[in-house]
């Protein structure tokens, strides 16, 4: 039997590359809190497929078929994410399928796949280790590449890195580097940006990183980076990751099973305050993060279980075996026979720029 692998067929359907000899599955990325995603999702009695949402490298999609999943939906819209999952997935047989695509689509993606409705989801959000670690992605200040930042790569749609850097107005950048990076020299820093495209349009990861560290002090030994928050910022606004977020929860409201389980792992705090604050909602408690002037809509049953009232962090073992762990935050809930509902994304914390392009959300 082979592996399913399924484009979505709106989205270009280039080749997809070998594998590099170097990347046997687990090498490249280790899945955080996977002992305690495992038992939220209980695989072996999912009341349907599950569906990895964020592949990467596949350590949670392979640890959930080992746990006795009978079926696993793999997503990711990386491509070379799939094509290094073809070198390890023939001995899954038919119980994997390998899909191109935006988590954000999960209920559509998962009904193209005939996996619905589903009995989990995991996303793990943000950005992984790998493409961290590969310089031709544009991600890291660290090493020097193109200035991308696409979670498909370079032939991916819409604006690069580079594009907003060099064309958007010195207050939107602004607006970008404080709202998705927290930054409090966003000013200062978007100011430097301008002054420095106007010599020579800002194209390398490490440029950037210069004109960033030059109008900011660096900290103190063992302080992130000067240019941390910048690139994290670039990276939301460039790949809409709130965005994703947001439309991810509400679709895995409408494609899970009764009883099946939706699981997020987050690694900031302005994923977590959307996770924290949708599942407070959806979950009929409170803190859902309405108000009277952005109500949340709540309906008369809630339509998740929460299997945890606090996110559930790492413990030391894995502290000390993977210190990515640190940031890593997991909400889980359990979908209850309750119909899925809209949801006015204003109640979930978002910062303005993502509502203000954020579409139909509840849909």
């Amino acid at each position: 039997m082979t592996v399913a692998l399924m484009l979505p067929a709106d989205r270009p359907r280039g080749p997809i590359a070998p594998p590099p000899a170097s990347s046997a599955p687990g090498q490249g990325h280790l899945p955080v809190l996977l002992a305690e995603v495992l038992a939220a999702l209980d695989p072996a009695k999912a009341p349907g497929p599950v569906l990895d949402g964020t592949l990467g490298d596949g350590g949670y999609t392979r640890a959930i078929l080992d746990a006795g999943a009978p079926s696993v939906v793999a997503v990711d819209r990386d491509p070379s994410a799939l094509a290094r999952a073809r070198a390890w997935a023939a001995p899954y047989g038919d119980r994997l399928t390998l899909v191109e695509g935006r988590f954000g689509d999960l209920d559509a993606l998962a009904e193209q796949a005939g996996a619905a409705p589903l009995g989990g989801v995991v996303l793990d959000i943000g950005v992984s280790s790998m493409q961290l670690d590969e310089p031709g992605r544009g991600f890291s200040f660290l090493r020097d590449g193109p200035l991308d930042m696409r979670m498909e790569g370079t032939g991916g749609d819409g604006p690069s890195a580079a594009d907003l850097v060099n064309a958007l107005p010195e207050a939107a950048l602004a607006d970008i580097l404080f709202q998705y990076g927290e930054e409090r020299a966003s000013r200062r820093i978007a100011r430097a940006i301008v002054a420095a495209r106007e010599a020579e349009p800002i194209r390398t990861t490490l440029r950037l990183a210069e004109v960033i560290s030059a109008c900011v002090p660096r900290g103190k030994p063992g302080q992130p980076h000067p240019a941390t928050r910048s690139f994290q910022a670039l990276r939301i606004a460039v790949n809409d990751e709130l965005g994703e977020l947001a439309r991810a929860l509400a679709a895995a409201e409408r494609a899970l099973a009764p009883g099946g389980v939706l699981a997020v792992v987050t690694f900031h705090s302005l994923e977590d305050r959307v996770v924290k604050r949708w599942f407070a909602a959806r979950s009929g408690g409170a803190g859902g993060g309405g108000s009277r002037h952005a109500p949340v809509e709540e309906s008369a049953a809630p339509r998740f279980d929460l299997l945890s009232r606090r996110p559930v962090e790492a413990g030391e073992e894995e502290l000390a075996r993977n210190p990515r762990s640190r940031s890593a935050r997991l909400r889980a809930g359990r979908r209850t026979h309750a119909p899925a509902g809209p949801m006015d994304p204003r109640g979930l914390g978002l910062p303005g720029l993502t509502v203000a392009t954020l579409k139909e959300v509840g849909r």
